[in-house]
């Protein structure tokens, strides 16, 4: 059904939606750790292509060094904020005193953080293939081609991104934007694999017309999406609280609005959830693919109740942080593509 070229793209595409979700959840795994300033620099760890594993391999003097490097590319970057018209924020950035703070050498959160960074390259390169054999579809689906070529610019984008974060030392609102634009990614990659799919194979699409179907799932998307915002303020309330040293068991009851606007949402997004699922089951047959679909979501809602609950009852584990946080992108995953394959087929 599908001419070598274009199975080509298929796979590489399939590969790299599942390499991305690897990579936030590596990122969810160095966030939950502490892990985000094991690597001082960027792109290279303490100058090297593999970091140390000892204290006695680190540099002389690196400290000051990496604290010069991160305040003149603070610098640089103030100037941008500025340029766009943030001044106060610009203004925040240069006398952040937080960035001057070393970060004692660790190991474990070297190593950590540097095989976050060596999924995030393995990442780069997925997306680079998939820019590549993308040029199959220049006549056939220019848009496949445009929307490939502008995720690499993306991904290009997040990796610069990226740096800033490690030199603004982990400031709190560049961590929601570099996680935002890791869905924007993974929403483009997603896109790109509903196209090339439905080029050849109407029979993916619907053929009848579903009133409102396609509104609900919109809705569903975007809730999520504000959750996303919302559980990465709760996050950095509670690193916050964790850096003035409030015990674990006080966190939840500390964190403050953001943390009960975020509850909220849940509960407003599961019962969006089930009712989706029964409106989607009611009108696809049992095996096609909206069905399936539908159950996925149902199930990661599920999952991410569960894991919301264990959160606020047992004291933050930061393994369900890493747990809740990788289930969200999924259940994002698992929306957005589900509201693709709501698009009526024009045959």
């Amino acid at each position: 059904m599908y001419p070598p070229s274009e199975k080509r793209f298929i796979k590489t595409n399939r590969l790299t939606i599942i390499v991305l979700f690897l990579v936030i959840a590596a990122g969810g795994i160095v966030r939950s750790t502490g892990s985000g300033m094991g690597c001082p620099d960027w792109p290279k760890c303490f100058n090297r292509i593999i970091p140390p594993t000892d204290v006695s391999q680190l540099p002389e003097g690196y400290e000051e060094h990496y604290i010069d490097i991160r305040v003149k590319k603070n610098e640089r970057f103030a100037k941008l904020v500025a340029f766009f018209g943030y001044p106060e924020m610009a203004d925040k950035i240069r006398h952040d005193e937080s960035i001057l703070v070393h970060e004692e050498f660790n190991v474990a959160k070297t190593w950590t953080e540097y095989i976050n960074r060596l999924v995030g390259v393995i990442t780069g390169f997925c997306l680079l293939f998939t820019a590549i054999f993308s040029f199959t579809y220049i006549k056939s689906k220019p848009s496949i081609l445009i929307w490939s070529v502008l995720n690499l610019i993306a991904v290009i984008i997040q990796a610069w991104f990226g740096s800033i974060v490690v030199s603004t030392n982990l400031m709190p609102w560049t961590i929601t934007f570099h996680m935002l634009l890791a869905l924007v990614i993974v929403a483009i990659s997603i896109y790109t694999f509903f196209l090339a799919t439905t080029l050849r194979n109407k029979n993916i699409l619907i053929n009848f017309p579903l009133v409102g179907m396609k509104t609900i799932g919109i809705l569903a998307v975007a809730l999520t999406v504000i959750q996303v915002i919302y559980g990465t303020e709760v996050r950095e309330v509670i690193d916050h609280l964790n850096d003035e040293g409030m015990a674990r068991s006080m966190w939840i009851e500390n964190i403050g609005t953001a943390y009960t606007v975020h509850r909220i949402l849940s509960y407003v997004s599961a019962v969006l959830t089930v009712g989706y699922f029964f409106l989607v089951k009611n009108r696809f047959n049992a095996l096609s693919l909206q069905s399936r679909f539908a159950w996925v979501m149902l199930i990661l809602v599920m999952i991410q109740m569960l894991s919301g609950i264990v959160l606020a009852r047992f004291d933050v584990p930061a393994f369900a942080q890493t747990t809740h946080l990788v289930i969200a992108s999924l259940f994002f995953g698992a929306q957005f593509y589900l509201m693709l394959l709501m698009t009526k087929s024009r045959l």
